[in-house]
């Protein structure tokens, strides 16, 4: 096997097989290397792409990352259908298998301890957002706006517009936050990220919650049940439920 090793994942040894087909980075076949109790799912990728002065270069390029971080997520999503992987961040790159076996060596307790934290569960997402304030499709031509009177009117209608805003971002914020209360009755923990930027994610509205939340996957169903209730709770809210997933944000690892 040529190549540096790209590592996926940590696991516990499985019987079931992976997809027969199943590939990585740039297509390369995807294996199993054991090391005591514990597998690390790998493939090969080329120096020329991920030598550490290579990975400096492709990590400003964003269509290389989000091929990459592509491939990556489909080896892992693989392995959640026969097995509970401990994601390994991207890139994650080893000069060849003993080093892989001196990584698995170096953090044995800490993968075993994760592992049997995840096993049996799964990572919901759960998205919130303020959608943007819809305006009434007009019945004829839109009548022109009257002019303020004088600068203090002028300084009014600025003023309920913004008491207006304000109002319905509290009433976004204490929807979220109640909808995070009863998630977690039903989750073993929850992340709570930085909310998405609007501009960056090409998704409509302002984000006010963006969670994940550990379930057990005997849970899933009453969880995705929950979120579906909530979907029509509030006008201009909107709830995005996504998953299951392999539990990227509970496994101590960086994305």
């Amino acid at each position: 096997m040529t190549g540096l090793r790209y590592v996926y994942a940590v696991c516990r040894p499985f019987e079931l097989p992976l997809q027969s087909q199943l590939t990585g980075i740039g297509g390369a076949p995807v294996r199993v290397l054991h090391h005591h109790e514990l597998v690390a799912v790998v493939s090969a990728v080329p120096e020329a792409d991920f030598s550490e002065k290579a990975l400096k270069a492709h990590l400003e390029d964003l269509d290389w990352l989000a091929a990459t971080a592509r491939a990556h997520q489909g080896v892992v999503d693989a392995l959640s259908t026969v097995t509970t992987p401990l994601p390994l961040r991207l890139a994650t790159v080893f000069h060849d298998d003993s080093a892989v076996r001196t990584m698995i060596e170096a953090r044995e307790g800490d993968f075993r301890r994760i592992l049997d934290r995840l096993a049996g569960r799964v990572e919901w997402g759960v998205k919130v957002y303020l959608d943007p304030e819809a305006e009434p499709e007009p019945a004829g031509p839109a009548p022109a706006a009257a002019k303020p009177a004088s600068g203090r009117d002028y300084l009014r209608r600025r003023r309920e517009r913004s008491h207006a805003q304000e109002d319905r971002w509290q009433r976004a914020e204490r929807f979220a936050q109640s909808l995070h209360e009863r998630l977690l009755r039903q989750a073993e923990d929850a992340r709570i990220h930085a909310p998405q930027n609007s501009a960056l994610s090409a998704v409509p509205g302002q984000n006010v919650l963006n969670a994940a939340y550990l379930v057990p996957r005997r849970r899933s169903e009453e969880f995705v049940e929950l979120v579906d209730r909530t979907k029509d709770e509030e006008p201009g809210i909107r709830v995005e439920l996504t998953g299951p997933w392999a539990a990227y944000s509970f496994t101590g690892e960086e994305s």
